[in-house]
């Protein structure tokens, strides 16, 4: 996992300025809204809400702003209902294999918009199930090793149910199934221990190994998906070099 520990913290300096384009709380709205519309508006009983709406914080979006999206998705607003979640499963250049979550009010807006992006790339959309079978659906817990004891972390996840404790490159990473999810966190809230990142996401049963421009090629078509509205997340199954993550610092 070390090149995604990498990735995620160049993602996370790129997210300032894209914040000020608006898209980070544009993406952020719509989780609140169908975790709101799937879970209820009370983030106390709603694990998937609480998490959107502590990214949200992170990210200073407005208050008010955070309560409209709740509203959206409780009913209190019907503009919420049109939301759907799509997942879309693709492929980029040397067969690199992409998880797409989006959340759209028009599908076949998100549909063109993905597959232009990817057949620009040498790409293409796969059918449901030609790429999900390379990827594990994981609970996931990343924790700065400076803010927290690996000792401590450890017992608190693997007594919560987690299947894999390990520290990598500055952070400590937690992996168990997706039922383990609520448990862990709660287990971590009552330590307050306050996790970087954390969610349910697909990681790569195996990774592909690229050069480091090939590489650069293939994060440029990522990049460019994530540029797109809809998009909420990207799994990828590429390795990222420590070169490549230098490149892609030096950009």
């Amino acid at each position: 996992m070390s090149g995604h520990s990498h990735w995620a913290t160049i993602k996370r300096k790129k997210g300032a300025a894209d914040a000020k384009k608006g898209k980070v709380f544009t993406r952020l709205a719509r989780e609140i809204v169908i975790a709101a519309r799937e879970g209820g508006g009370d983030p106390s009983m709603n694990v998937r809400l609480g998490l959107a709406m502590d990214k949200a914080k992170a990210a200073n979006m407005p208050k008010d702003s955070i309560e409209r999206a709740i509203k959206r998705g409780t009913g209190d607003d019907k503009e919420g209902e049109a939301f759907e979640e799509i997942l879309y499963e693709g492929y980029v250049a040397n067969g690199v294999a992409l998880m797409i979550e989006c959340v759209t009010e028009n599908r076949n807006r998100t549909v063109a918009e993905i597959r232009h992006v990817l057949s620009r790339s040498g790409g293409g959309l796969g059918d449901p199930g030609s790429v999900s079978w390379q990827f594990d659906r994981v609970t996931y817990f990343s924790i700065p090793v400076e803010s927290a004891d690996f000792d401590t972390i450890f017992e608190l996840a693997v007594e919560a149910g987690a299947d894999d404790v390990r520290e990598d490159e500055g952070f400590i990473e937690v992996i168990g199934a997706p039922s383990s999810f609520q448990a862990i966190a709660d287990q971590f809230s009552k330590a307050n221990i306050v996790p970087d990142e954390s969610g349910i996401r697909y990681m790569p049963k195996q990774e592909i190994s690229l050069d480091t421009e090939q590489t650069l090629k293939v994060m440029k078509t990522i990049d460019n998906l994530e540029e797109l509205d809809d998009v909420q997340n990207i799994y990828s199954n590429l390795e990222i070099s420590d070169e490549a993550v230098q490149a892609m610092e030096g950009d």
